[in-house]
């Protein structure tokens, strides 16, 4: 590249993206400086990859996974597939939205997609994560803002028609379950709507799990590299636990849509509108 013979880089590098040591740096280079042999030309939103991304490193990583890349970016176009069919039956369609707020965004594996829906200026992304909001600030062009550990510390004053939270709540423990619930409501305009994802009942049956007498079940462990286990590990919740958190925590609140295994064929969803 620095010598002028982009033809030949790009041979290189198409090389490189099929090497599991390359593969990711390949990817990059590839998306910024050779937009023929780019992800990118053929999805239409922008495909660069942190190095950072936990969820990459689980496509990575996993056996069944032959071209990590693809399925990444794939997986978050399937996510924005079952978050359009799920706010379409709960009366909320997604390109009415006004203000979209991700929030537990990661390093934008949805992200990319909704830009591509919605515009970057009506897409705020948060997380934990300073380094992930950082990211999604510079190349998806949106705005964004770094959560807190402990929910009453967020410091966030705006309020959105859709507030996303994909797989946060199948990662609590019990001691900030029902207060990231509460704090996370309070940034949804009125007449919109919470969406939020849990690890039901079929999660249960698959992992064998045990849930205590009010439907709920915590290990510290998760796949997350960035953030303590004791506060992200892996959560399991009856129905029954949701909607008494929902109706204890949430006053006034109406449970718009509930639909089973509804993300990745495995978490449940639950659609909150803000009266």
């Amino acid at each position: 590249m620095a010598g002028g013979d982009l033809e030949a880089a790009g041979q290189l590098l198409v090389q490189a993206r099929d090497v599991p040591e390359t593969r990711l740096q390949a990817h990059n280079l590839i998306e910024q400086s050779f937009p023929a042999l780019s992800y990118g030309q053929w999805m239409g939103c922008p495909c660069e990859i942190s190095q950072a991304d936990d969820i990459y490193r689980f496509f990575a990583a996993h056996p069944s996974s032959l071209n990590p890349i693809r399925d990444y970016l794939a997986d978050g176009w399937r996510t924005m597939a079952e978050l359009v069919l799920l706010l379409e039956q709960a009366g909320h369609p997604l390109l009415h939205t006004r203000s979209f707020l991700e929030f537990a965004s990661g390093h934008g594996r949805f992200t990319r997609h909704l830009v591509k829906a919605l515009g970057a200026e009506r897409v705020v992304v948060s997380d934990v994560v300073a380094d992930s909001v950082d990211f999604a600030r510079v190349a998806f062009g949106v705005e964004g803002f770094v959560s807190a550990a402990v929910p009453e510390d967020v410091r966030w004053d705006k309020q959105h028609d859709v507030v996303f939270v994909l797989s946060l709540f199948s990662h609590l423990p019990a001691s900030t379950w029902s207060r990231w619930l509460r704090r996370i409501y309070d940034m949804v305009t009125p007449g919109g709507v919470l969406v939020f994802t849990t690890h039901g009942e079929a999660a249960v049956r698959k992992q064998d799990v045990s849930l205590d007498a009010d439907g709920y079940f915590f290990t510290p462990s998760s796949e997350s590299t960035a953030i303590d286990a004791q506060e992200y590990g892996t959560t399991f919740t009856s129905e029954a636990y949701v909607r008494a958190r929902i109706a204890e925590h949430l006053p006034g609140a109406r449970l718009r849509q509930f639909s089973p295994q509804h993300f990745w064929h495995h978490q449940d969803a639950f659609v909150v509108e803000r009266p």
